[in-house]
């Protein structure tokens, strides 16, 4: 009995065939390989995970493949919220939770992404790529990756920073509800100067907005409106029945500092006790119902105009930059400077004085002009500044804005913003240009509110005139009756004539220098009289 080794065939101990060179590139041409290369990352590119299955880990690749279905799902899910439901998805990237699963995800994804983008390269097996080619390819993959992965990463940052100023600026609370279709919301700048007991809020706007159709309108209250009322249900009401209303102590903006030092208890509830009583009297003042507070503080205005990149006014008229009050009287050293008319744009600082400067002309003048810079602000806040200045704008705003509006809802206020943007802005001062100028000493309330009620809803225009269709003949006569006779037309109203233009005839030129050196002189009644316009400006 003998034994004998198996028949071993001669075809199984060869090698296998690599017929297929996406997958074994060792057969194929130098060519073949680099175009191999490229589309391999071309499909990590467009469909993360396809260039593994085909030419890699199939397991790592159907892994990787389900997550990638799985985004672009989400991803047209998205796309099709933001066409229909534009403030589910808003509220989505607002509110703090979901917001921070977004950043997750993102963050997750961006990882994944250039894992997928190293193991491709891994696959590609640059070391059987021409030399020059190594290059090309290395250099391709790593712009790839910035331009994903980065941008999923940078992405998630900028979430992140909006999400960290919403909970640093914004409450946690339940939404608030329009109030006959509107929200009212009120919007002080001040701050707590060395000369200052307390916090005194020199800007003080209240901002309506329509629930549905986001057209707003802005309401300015001069810092010295006397005799605020307060509604019989405002904690206010038991303090000061008739009003706020001793006299040039009791102006308007010493409430905030009034209630914070000496009546703290009225608003147990209140995250700033100045401002809810600053709300009670707005609304008493307007006759409306305030829900919520914006206070900016001014101190740090000029960095968030600066984030921004400026804002861009049409400035009405000369406006000084103010010296110092040396001697804290009112009394001002000359001007340090002065905004010259026409379009410019304002950096911080220049837009900060613009807002606040008042010397030698009426509060009504410097109310126009922040009425200009928020109307101009909101102008500018387009998709594509707050996408590449996000960060800034962010990290400012969480610096100088307090707020009691409910995070949970920014999303529907920035979905009205937006809408606002398709309205003109609709404007009113309870003082010059609208009310006599001693109204602030002796407010007629009644009359504010006939005027802000027709502010916010306008009577429907007119229809247009139609020419009649002509009577029928009278049947005794057959007669056409009888036009009445047409009325005399009304005698034309000459059109004002256009201001004369400035020439040296006329008098001085006005310069920066004309209006420094009558600064120098005390020339108070010259200057009162030449900047009496600057009041008279619109975003640029």
């Amino acid at each position: 009995m003998s034994f004998s080794s198996p028949k071993v065939s001669r075809a199984s101990n060869r090698p296998p065939v690599l017929t297929n060179p996406v997958r074994y590139p060792e057969s194929a041409s130098a060519p073949v390989r680099s175009k191999r290369a490229w589309f391999l990352l071309l499909l990590t590119l467009v469909l993360p995970g396809s260039a593994q299955v085909v030419a890699g880990n199939k397991r790592l690749g159907r892994l990787a493949l389900r997550v990638t279905f799985t985004v672009w799902a989400l991803v047209i899910a998205a796309v099709v919220l933001a066409l229909v439901q534009r403030e589910t998805l808003l509220n989505l990237f607002t509110n703090p939770v979901t917001s921070l699963l977004v950043i997750v995800a993102m963050v997750a994804a961006a990882v994944g992404w250039a894992v997928m983008f190293l193991n491709t390269l891994r696959i590609i097996r640059p070391g059987l790529l021409a030399p020059g080619m190594r290059g090309m390819v290395g250099g391709a993959l790593v712009v790839l990756m910035v331009l994903t992965s980065g941008t999923l990463g940078y992405g998630a940052f900028l979430i992140n920073s909006g999400r960290n100023a919403i909970t640093s600026i914004f409450q946690a609370g339940p939404d608030m509800k329009p109030v006959d279709g509107r929200y009212n919301f009120l919007v002080m700048g001040g701050d707590a100067g060395e000369d200052r007991s307390g916090r005194r809020p020199d800007s003080i706007i209240v901002v309506s907005v329509d629930a549905k159709t986001g057209a707003a309108a802005t309401i300015s209250i001069p810092r010295n409106l006397q005799n605020a009322p307060f509604s019989p249900n405002s904690p206010l009401w038991g303090v000061y029945p008739d009003g706020y209303n001793c006299g040039d102590d009791c102006i308007i903006n010493f409430l905030y500092t009034d209630v914070t030092n000496n009546h703290p208890g009225l608003y147990p509830g209140a995250p700033d006790v100045g401002a809810a009583a600053m709300m009670d009297a707005a609304g008493g003042i307007l006759g409306l119902k305030i829900q919520g507070y914006v206070l900016v503080d001014m101190a740090g205005f000029s960095t968030l105009i600066d984030a921004l990149g400026g804002v861009k006014v049409n400035v009405g008229g000369w406006v000084p930059i103010s010296g110092d009050d040396v001697n804290g009287t009112g009394d001002h050293l000359p001007p340090t400077g002065w905004i010259a008319p026409g379009v410019q744009t304002l950096d911080g600082y220049h837009a900060l004085w613009y807002a606040r400067s008042r010397q030698w002309v009426l509060e009504y003048n410097r109310s126009q002009r922040q009425q200009c810079i928020q109307a101009a602000m909101l102008a500018q806040m387009d998709p594509a500044t707050v996408l590449t200045k996000f960060n800034a704008i962010a990290d400012a705003g969480s610096k100088v804005i307090e707020s009691d509006l409910p995070a949970g809802q920014l999303g529907s206020f920035v979905s009205l913003a937006l809408k606002s943007k398709g309205h003109p802005l609709a404007r009113l001062t309870i003082g010059p240009p609208d009310f006599p100028t001693e109204f602030s000493t002796y407010p007629d309330f009644d009359a504010v509110h006939q005027r802000v009620k027709a502010l916010l809803n306008p009577a429907p225009a007119a229809p247009a005139a139609t020419t009649p269709a002509p009577a029928p003949a009278d049947p005794g006569t057959g007669a056409a009756p009888q036009a009445p006779a047409p009325e005399a037309p009304a005698a034309p109203v000459p059109a004002p004539e256009a201001p004369a233009e400035q020439t040296p005839s006329a008098g001085p030129q006005i310069t920066a220098d004309y209006l420094q050196q009558l600064a120098i002189n005390g020339d108070d009644a010259m200057l009162t009289a030449l900047l009496d316009n600057n009041g008279t400006c619109s975003p640029g």
